[in-house]
């Protein structure tokens, strides 16, 4: 008998459905037959044509897997267009993913080493934006409702029952900060549920596909099953195969067989952090009361206590993110023992917390009731003290320092990520020296000289900044094994420094979502008339961050005009090659030609400048978020309350730059949910929500699920299992054709990388659409590097010699591009011609990235492949007689 093969063909971003997929098509005017699920469910599943006859020599099959993050029109999509909302922790998360030199066996990293450092002030890092959300939404129930809300007008304005802290015993001495603590507790508790239910999200498959056990198929099975039942997985009646001889250590870490079983980091990740934002909401009302008023007696015992608990989980938090237990994806108890003590320190700490806020007002320090807003404010703006910043004190000082600090550790992540642990040197002697020269300068150091009066605040902020970003500079550290691009513009992605330049994205996003969700809450909050004195203030950084967040809209529209003029150039030159001097062409001709010519340039602006105007937008965000953290540091607003001339067009500029900001996250919201409903934005903003989502949650606990954690073991388990069936088998297939476009390469190649030699010995991939070299490479050098990617070549090394994996792309394809890493590239020819053909009286079409497997090329490649598979499948012996 003939060997079958099987394509199982893997979809990218676009969620492709499984008919179109298959290529199955329809009359004219009649819908499309509706593929067979043959195994999995509605979310993910394995589908194949009706029509596949039990002697088909090639069998197509579509996984489908885009619900696990497109989704169909349901309900759903609104909840998983919410998850959008936390993309500057999945920015975070990536940026783990893109150090270099990460070690393949994940036991091998130390903490010294280039890639271990970089790790945990990555994880550093992530701590932090969890501590920024804490503390925004700390912002909004302590500061805005809890304590500048006096009166009964200002409290209903906010969302549930408040108005009780405008009389009573509530009103007294800091009782309502205790009750504004709910806010940021309430959604700290929310975010832990979701993540603690997502960790069954992606357990849903094993990690490896388990032995089969032997045993007999039913004789009475048919070859496929009855369409619309899903066949039962018969199990060879042979011993199964003898165990996997040991092989060479890994080279790269997708290959690690728990790279895709991260629940036990997972949980152990989670609960730092949810120690941690417990610890940074208690500190806001607890550090503001007692700085106003130190505690005396018993208020004193309750206070030192509590700031030891809540001091000891930080300290142990901050040193256990640098530990072996916690980067090993191993195992599934959190911390041991000292998770339970993390636990009950927390615990004590709120309790301590809250227990301090309800006590009456100690006889040391000055009575809150006097630094409160004055009542009545909101009926008589003009009354005393009605026109005093009265914001909770001290709340503008930690986010001006959390945002500067944050700056400062970005600066070391990409320093350590270019030039290794010598590069640490700046950030750390900068970081020594702000907070000294703040102190001299505001003259907290006794026994020095008071300051020069010309010296500011906002001057020695930009001198340390511009040190620590120095060690950015620094010539790149030369990995051990130092290989060449695989071809042009497969080099290092922005100089080594990608995971701060990553990182860094997710930070301004997650400051702009902090700063428009303050604004829009003050707004919402303030009871003033119109051209009156607010009666609730926002941060002082809020201000300044509505003003950056406009100039960085500007500089966004510069770098889109940059892209337009290049754009505008490439185009020229690939019309210019089409269309010779002195040609004798059609309309026709030169319009196809400036049709082509546009796809041929938007191929080359993706693939050769693409990073390089992200990285250019990189910088000009550094140089404006350093001037902004040297300016929120001076506690000083941008512009005065009532501002005439140059300061009335900076209030407007910065006015304007709030009211976007506090319209960001529903924006943000409203595109994630296009992003599950609309193809034409999933093509497009939906890359970078698959590329961040398809990492597991190494670095942020919080940020969305992995989806690869689900599709990629669900693969390698179909794979394996079709091909472990007994040779008498009618379901068996002798060789699997992986074929994957898009992000589907990427599954596809983590598939490959995960299968046992045996397996793999009887697979072929197929690539088309892909970003290995151009994207993944050059971003995530650790997996897809010129050292790392050859390892996935050695792995479909056919036993007679050449490389199981075809590559095929366009020059009009803005997302696929040559691989030059020992496979075999294809050129596809789009569009196969200028000039209809063959009766047809319409251009045939230009597909770009799109309709790769109805090409010639794909077809004749394919029969040359199955017919190298069914080589390994030995005929049956003739009899005699």
């Amino acid at each position: 008998m003939v060997g079958r093969v099987l394509e199982l063909r893997v979809h990218g971003v676009s969620n492709t459905p499984p008919h179109q997929t298959l290529g199955l098509r329809g009359e004219a005017g009649a819908e499309p037959p509706r593929p067979w699920l043959v195994a999995g469910g509605p979310v993910t599943g394995f589908y194949r044509s009706t029509a596949t006859g039990p002697d088909d020599p090639v069998v197509v099959e579509a996984y489908s897997w885009g619900q696990l993050t497109s989704g169909a029109r349901t309900a759903r999509d609104v909840e998983r267009a919410l998850w959008t909302l936390l993309l500057p922790f999945t920015l975070a998360n990536v940026a783990l993913h893109a150090r270099p030199e990460i070690p393949a066996e994940p036991d091998t990293e130390r903490w010294r080493s280039r890639a271990g450092l970089t790790a945990w002030l990555i994880r550093l890092f992530c701590l932090s934006m969890t501590g920024t959300l804490m503390l925004t939404l700390s912002g909004v129930g302590v500061d805005l409702i809890g304590w500048q809300c006096v009166d009964r007008e200002c409290l209903a304005r906010a969302p549930g029952p408040w108005e009780f802290l405008a009389h009573g015993w509530w009103r007294e001495g800091a009782r309502s900060l205790a009750v504004g603590l709910v806010v940021p507790l309430g959604l700290l508790t929310v975010l832990g549920l979701v993540a603690w239910r997502t960790y069954q999200y992606e357990a849903e498959m094993p990690a490896a596909p388990t032995a089969p056990v032997t045993g007999r198929a039913p004789a009475e099975a048919p070859a496929d099953g009855p369409p619309g039942v899903p066949p039962t997985v018969a199990q060879p009646e042979t011993a199964p195969p003898p165990p996997e001889p040991p092989s060479t250590r890994p080279v790269n870490p997708l290959q690690d067989p728990t790279f895709w079983s991260g629940e036990g980091q997972l949980r152990r990740a989670g609960l730092l952090h949810l120690c941690t934002g417990a610890t940074v909401a208690a500190a806001v009302p607890l550090g503001a009361v007692l700085a106003m008023d130190p505690p005396r007696g018993p208020r004193a015992v309750v206070a030192w206590t509590t700031v030891a608990c809540l001091a000891t989980v930080l300290l142990c938090t901050v040193v256990v993110l640098g530990r072996p237990w916690l980067t090993r994806r191993a195992g599934h108890t959190p911390l041991g023992r000292l998770s339970g003590g993390l636990i009950v320190l927390t615990g004590l700490g709120l309790a301590g917390t809250v227990l301090l806020l309800l006590l009456p007002d100690g006889p040391a320090g000055t009575p809150l009731a006097a630094l409160r807003p004055p009542a009545g404010c909101a009926r008589d703006p003009a009354g005393p003290g009605c026109a005093a910043d009265r914001s909770l004190p001290g709340f503008d000082w930690v986010i001006a320092w959390l945002g500067t600090g944050q700056l400062l550790l970005l600066i070391a992540i990409g320093a350590v990520s270019r030039s290794g642990r010598r590069a640490l040197a700046a950030p750390l002697a900068a970081g020594l020296l702000l907070p000294l020269g703040v102190g001299w300068i505001s003259g907290w150091l006794p026994g020095l000289p008071a300051a020069p009066r010309q010296l500011e605040i906002w001057l020695v902020a930009l001198v340390a900044i511009v040190l620590a970003g120095t060690g950015l500079l620094l010539p790149r550290t030369r990995s051990a094994v130092d290989i060449q691009p695989l071809a042009a513009h497969t080099d290092l992605a922005w100089g080594g420094r990608g995971p701060a330049v990553i990182a860094g994205f997710g930070w301004v996003l997650c400051i702009s979502y902090s700063g428009g969700l303050l604004y829009w809450v003050t707004d919402r909050l303030d009871t003033a008339p119109s051209g009156g004195p607010p009666t609730v203030v926002p941060p002082v950084p809020v201000m300044w961050a509505g003003l950056a967040f406009a100039v960085a809209l500007l500089a966004l529209a510069g770098t889109v005009a940059v892209a337009g003029l290049r754009f505008h150039r490439l185009r020229r030159q690939e019309y210019a090659a089409l269309v010779p001097p002195g040609h004798a062409l059609s309309g026709h001709d030169l319009r196809r030609g400036r049709d082509v010519s546009t796809f041929r340039a938007l191929h080359r602006l993706v693939g050769e400048h693409g990073l390089r105007l992200v990285g250019g937008y990189a910088v000009a965000a550094a140089v404006l978020v350093t001037l902004g953290c040297a300016a929120v540091l001076t506690q000083s607003p941008p512009h005065p309350v009532t501002a005439t001339g140059g300061a009335a067009v900076v209030r407007a500029v910065a006015d304007a730059g709030d009211a976007l900001l506090g319209w960001l996250p529903a924006l943000v919201a409203t595109v994630g949910l296009l992003v599950y409903r609309n193809d034409t934005v999933r093509r497009t903003i939906g890359v970078v929500w698959d590329v961040g989502t398809f990492w597991p949650r190494a670095a942020h606990p919080l940020a969305p699920p992995s989806y690869a954690e689900r599709a990629v073991p669900e693969l390698q388990t179909r794979t394996a299992g079709l091909l472990a069936l007994a040779p008498n088998d009618h379901r068996r297939m002798d060789g699997i054709i992986l074929s994957g476009h898009s992000q589907g390469t990427v599954l596809c190649a983590a598939v490959i990388l995960q299968l046992p030699a045996r397996w793999r010995r009887r697979i072929w991939f197929f690539s088309y659409g892909c970003q290995l070299t151009r994207l993944y490479g050059r971003v995530f050098p650790a997996y897809f590097g010129p050292d790392r990617l050859p390892a996935l070549a050695e792995a479909l090394r056919r036993p007679g010699g050449g490389t199981g994996w075809t590559n095929f792309w366009r020059n009009t394809d803005p997302l696929g591009w040559p691989v030059t890493a020992g496979e075999r590239d294809v050129a596809v020819r789009d569009p196969e011609a200028l000039h209809p053909s063959a009766g047809e009286v319409a251009d045939p079409p230009i597909r770009n990235h799109s309709g790769y497997p109805e090409s010639s090329e794909f077809h004749r490649e394919r029969s040359r492949v199955a017919w190298l598979l069914r080589q390994a499948v030995p005929s049956p012996r003739r009899g005699f007689g």
